[in-house]
Order: C-alpha cells, then structure tokens, then sequence
C-alpha cells in the first residue's frame, strides 16, 4: 500500500494518528455530512417553501465565523439580495441594517455551534427586542444542549435546527449551518449536496483524489518555505470562508499557512490555489474538496487541524477590557512607518480594520492594501474585526511570528444599547478591538494602529 492510499484510508477510518493522536477522532462528523444532509432535504425544502409562502422581504442571518462566512460566500455566489448577514458589532453597521429591513417582514437566524456566541447572542437580543418579541420571526441553528437552545425554547423561536456535535465550525459549510441559510435563499439544496456527495465519494479514491492532491499541495508546499496559499479571487469571495479553513486549522505551535485571497502567487513564499466553480452548484463539492484537503495539510504540518487553542486568548482580554465598566482606549499607537521598518524577507502584513463595513470603508481598505504591498513587497492580508478574529485570529497569535499586523480604528458613533448586557455594541467593538491588540503585544507580534483617517 502507498504512503498515499494508507492516509487516505486512515482518514476515513476516523484514525487520530493522521495527526497528533490526541482527540481528532471525535470531529470528524464532516465526513458523512454530505450524505447525512442530503437524507434531510424534504425537511429543510419544506420549511423554506413555508417560509416563501409569507412572502417576507428579508432574511438576517447572525453568526460569527463558521456560522457566518459560508451562508456569505452562498449569498454572494448565487446574488441573493434578500438575504444578509451580520457579523460586525460596530454600532452603524447595525443601525443601517435596521434602517434597510421591515422588521415586520424579516425572518431572523440566529446560528452558533456553542450558543454562547457574544456576538450573535447580542445581535439577536437587539432585534429580539426592536421587532416586538414575536418568536414566529426567529429560528435557531445550534448544537443540541447549547444556551441558545434553551433561549429559542423560552421565547418560542419558529424553529430550532440543531447542528451535528461532531464537526466544528469552520468544517460546518454541509451542515445545517450552510446548509438551512442556503434553503432560505432558494438554493435548489438537493443539487447543492450531491455536489458533495460525490466530491466525499471522489475523496475515498487513492488516485486522482482532488481533496488529497490539494492538501498534498499546502503540506509539501509548506515543508518548502512556500507557507502563504494566494487562493485566486472568484465572484463569491470563496477565499472569505477558504481563509479561515486554512488559518484557523493550521495556524498553531508556530507552524501555519498563510491565507492570502487576491494575492499574487508569484514569490519564493507563495503557492497559487485555485477554486473550481465552474457554476454556483460546484460550490458544494469544492467546499468538501477543500475541508479534505485542509485535514491532509494538517498531517503534513503534524498539527492538529480540528482544535483552536489561542482563540481563546483575545476574547479573555475583550472580557477583561468591559469587566473595567470603563470606555476602551482605543488611541493610535505607532505607526505604519515603524510597523514597515520591522518587515523581513517572508513576512507577511496583515490590516485588522475595527471599522463600519461598506463599499466606501471597502474602497479605503483596498487602497491601504496596495500601498502596502507596493511598499512591502509582502503579501498583504486584511479582514475586519470583528470578524476576522473567529476565522484567521487563531493564526495570527499561534501561527509563526511572521506578521506585522496593523489595526485601523474608526470612532464608532453613539452608543447603542444590547439589551440585558452592560454595555453597548459601540464599548464592545472597541473592547475587542483593544483586547486582540493587548493579546498581540502580549504573544511578541509586531503590531501598530491607526485611525482610519491616517491611512
């Protein structure tokens, strides 16, 4: 038996020696999820048809990282206007959303694996209360047992859709948290997982295996020095989810590959990937094909890719940061100048913008990239926060020390109050930002922040 087919076998045989031996195992549930959620799609058809009998104007999603970049790379590959997702807890960004529904003719999903998300709880008590209470508008995507289980009983949430224990977040496109927002948007589910269904097949093979080929790719790419993975742009922004897939999973014991979605893959550092979607449907398997191969890199790097360890670290420090009752400094320290002058050869550059998402702040964003790259001549990455802490944040603090990370801050606007909490989403979107930045300092990166009008 070759190297190869022995891997992939062991893989499908649930054998936690692929990577650490520790409890990899025990999720795994990603593997049989294509098929497990294609045994549910009359369920799933037949709620969203009741939901489109109602004739509602809008879906908002809530949901952070896994919960939230897979439903956004659907909304955008198949153009669902109708649909939005929140995941920033900058206080504008909330109030324009509130100002461009009818909340009387909204559905709300409120999606988180641990249903404690902060986030997402906070996002679903402001509209809880903003839209009258009415349980009939709110369902809920969450593991069994989880708080938010208990909080769609109490307030007799429409419908509950528990997710499968066995799998994480960021592996969770095929599960429920994929796939009943891809049901809400009109996406024809059926085709969408017998596209992964026969990808899971395809990935059983020991030739001509897209998912192995791939992870092989990452892994040998790596052991190379060619640590930074340019995935090439598409129309549905796949890096967004692909990125966190990547990041969060190899990004630890100072080992990790780079995500760098729209980065050129011309460099001594770099390795190109390209997603295969050929049509809005191929997204089902290239999702899979790209969970398999981010398990097979995992082995190469002998990490293991299915724990998150210092997610952790930056949400103590936010709690540290509100537990003052106190407004966060959130001041400019340093500057871009003194951040470029620390760059080495193979370094990369990071922008974490704790600002109000939106096509001008996108514009600004995109700007200070390219000069950043000019200059650098680095890769440059960039996400907003947020956000980017539940998808690339694990790497930036237990990845190599290969960042140079540079927050852009905005003033947020007037307070704006979370129902039952302390403290508002303009004090909670400061705190993360100031406690990603203490958590950075603390773990020796090189780190700067900037106001937005600087840049």
């Amino acid at each position: 038996m070759t190297e190869r087919s022995e891997q992939i076998g062991r893989i499908w045989e649930r054998d936690p020696t692929v990577w650490t031996g520790a409890d990899e195992a025990k999720w795994l549930g990603w593997l049989d999820e294509p098929r497990r959620m294609g045994e549910r799609v009359a369920e799933l058809d037949a709620f969203a048809d009741s939901v489109a009998e109602e004739n509602l104007d809008a879906v908002v999603l809530f949901g952070m990282g896994g919960s939230s970049l897979a439903p956004e790379v659907l909304r955008r590959t198949f153009g669902v206007e109708s649909f939005h997702v929140l995941d920033t807890t900058h206080p504008e960004a909330i109030r324009n959303l509130e100002r461009s529904i009818d909340l009387e003719r909204t559905l709300f999903v409120s999606a988180s694996k641990s249903g404690g998300t902060l986030e997402t709880r906070s996002h679903t008590d402001y509209f809880w209360e903003k839209s009258g209470k009415k349980g009939s508008r709110f369902i809920a995507i969450t593991d069994p047992g989880s708080e938010l289980e208990h909080l769609a009983g109490e307030r007799r949430f429409r419908h509950v859709f528990p997710g499968e224990p066995t799998i994480g977040g960021r592996y969770s496109a095929l599960s429920p948290f994929g796939i009943v927002p891809a049901a809400l948007m009109g996406i024809d589910v059926a085709r969408l997982l017998a596209n992964a269904d026969r990808m899971a097949d395809i990935c059983r093979s020991d030739s001509g295996n897209p998912g192995y080929e791939l992870g092989r790719q990452f892994g040998t790419g790596w052991r190379e020095g060619r640590d930074k993975v340019c995935i090439a742009e598409t129309s549905g922004g796949f890096g967004l989810w692909a990125e966190q897939l990547i990041a969060e999973s190899t990004g630890k014991q100072g080992k990790g590959l780079v995500p760098a979605p729209g980065e050129s893959p011309d460099g001594p550092d770099r390795q190109a990937a390209e997603p295969q979607i050929a049509d809005p449907y191929a997204l089902g398997g290239e999702f899979f094909r790209w969970e398999f191969a981010v398990a097979v890199a995992g082995a190469f790097l002998e990490i293991n890719p299915f724990d998150q360890p210092d997610v952790q670290a930056a949400k103590d420090k936010t709690n540290e940061v509100l537990a003052t009752g106190e407004e966060p400094a959130v001041e400019p320290e340093g500057s871009i100048d003194e951040l470029l002058a620390q760059a080495k050869e193979r370094d990369y550059v990071c922008v974490q913008a704790f600002i109000e998402p939106g096509d001008e702040n996108d514009h600004r964003i995109a700007d200070l990239v390219r000069k950043l790259r000019r200059r650098t001549g680095l890769v440059v990455t960039h996400g907003y926060g947020p956000r980017y802490l539940h998808s690339t944040g694990q790497l930036h603090k237990g990845g190599p020390n290969t960042g140079l990370f540079l927050q852009v801050v905005d003033d947020p606007g007037d307070e704006l109050k979370i129902p039952g909490r302390p403290f508002g989403f303009r004090r909670l979107i400061r705190a993360q930002a100031a406690g990603d930045y203490a958590s950075l300092k603390e773990r020796g990166r090189r780190v700067a922040r900037v106001h937005l009008e600087e840049i």
